[in-house]
């Protein structure tokens, strides 16, 4: 378990690492793309329709 709790943590600081190689441009369109997709799902609406064969 501590083999796996160590591994975790390093993955864990190389992705924060990577991330702040990012340049503002790419961390923006990143942003703006996460953004878009938040604003899509909040008017998303689920309707079901019950499959009727006739």
């Amino acid at each position: 378990m501590g083999k796996q709790k160590q591994s975790f943590d390093q993955a864990e600081s190389e992705r924060l690492k990577e991330g702040l190689k990012r340049s503002y441009k790419e961390r923006f369109e990143m942003a703006t793309r996460l953004y878009k997709i938040q604003q899509t799902m909040k008017q998303a609406s689920i309707s079901h329709k019950p499959f009727i064969s006739k």
